[in-house]
């Protein structure tokens, strides 16, 4: 089977072609990605360097809002499958300048979903977010996939129109679309402008920890690997028009996860440093993954009390993905 991933050089793509290349033996893989300041070749270094990938991995450089270029893709590879990770993703980005994110966001998932539809391809998924449904109060149930949309920065809404251009595109035209919402991830290769990075990196340089507002801001944390893991079974398994959101059942309090990467690194609380709220800032995202799991069995793997030891160790270490450390929750 041929895959076309795009957005293969960021955070969760990059984990996700590793993945498909260690456990799905007979897949190929055609990555395509912009490399903007968040993609970065070095994350996929082990792939590529493996001669056992060199037939089933190959590179394009490029913007999925190319119509042209994408285009000559779809005529040369036919791939089986699109798994569109390729998106403008920092919320606070987004406030500064919408623009991109609609570039990308929507036109973007437009082009590729019209190649799709000319050319013919077996699934076409589409990567969305938890935040297109917008903040839950504290005693709120979590998010299933029929919760209505009600995304509250430009980011979200761009996604959610995406999500509503994939949706389109199967009622009318028949493409075989699967959106998949998933909760904020965290695990190695994550681009320093997230949540996790900034805390575990400026915890290791004794730096001051920015957390937004109160600190009281949830979010619903899973492993990149879990998320990746989802979106292969959904591939294999998943029925196409359909929703299905991926979360791991584990919500935490901004606040609560800075202390406890300051406890694992040994730094003092007294680095955490209140910075004035975003505009919009959504108070808590949480999800129910209950139609994934029963249609998979899919269920998550990590559990962040652990894992997140392994990802303190892996920055540690010496992982540094490129860039510098700002803030996003």
């Amino acid at each position: 089977m041929k895959l076309l991933v795009t957005g293969g050089a960021g955070f969760i793509g990059s984990n996700f072609i590793r993945y498909v290349m260690g456990t799905r033996l007979d897949w190929h893989v055609i990555n395509l990605d912009k490399l903007t300041y968040a993609g970065n070749l070095e994350n996929l270094a082990d792939v590529t360097s493996n001669p056992a990938y060199k037939d089933r991995y190959s590179f394009v450089r490029g913007d999925i809002a190319d119509r042209e270029l994408v285009n000559r893709i779809f005529e040369n590879e036919r791939p089986d499958v699109v798994v569109n990770f390729a998106a403008e993703s920092h919320v606070d980005r987004s406030i500064l300048d919408p623009t991109p994110f609609i570039e990308t966001n929507v036109k973007g998932t437009q082009v590729l979903l019209e190649a799709a539809r000319r050319y013919g391809t077996g699934r076409f998924v589409q990567i969305s977010t938890d935040e297109v449904y917008g903040s839950l109060g504290p005693d709120d149930p979590p998010c299933t996939e029929e919760s209505p949309l009600a995304p509250n920065s430009p980011y979200s809404a761009s996604k959610a129109a995406a999500d509503l251009m994939a949706r389109a595109y199967f009622k009318t035209y028949g493409v075989p679309v699967i959106i998949t919402r998933c909760t904020n991830n965290y695990g190695p290769y994550q681009y320093p402008e997230k949540f996790i990075p900034v805390m575990i990196l400026n915890a290791l340089q004794n730096k001051p920890l920015p957390i937004y507002g109160d600190g009281q801001n949830v979010r619903d944390w899973i492993h990149v690997e879990d998320h990746c893991r989802a979106i292969v079974l959904l591939i294999e398994r998943g029925r196409v028009g359909e929703i299905y959101n991926i979360g791991a059942n584990c919500e935490r309090r901004n606040i609560d996860l800075a202390k406890a990467i300051l406890k694992i690194t040994g730094r003092p609380e007294s680095l955490i440093q209140f910075v004035p709220d975003r505009p919009g800032h959504d108070r808590r995202y949480a999800l129910c993954a209950a139609k994934l799991s029963s249609e998979t069995g899919w269920v998550p793997r990590h559990f962040i009390e652990n894992a997140i030891l392994e990802v303190v160790e892996w920055y540690r270490q010496g992982g540094r993905p490129r860039g510098s450390a700002t803030t996003r929750q």
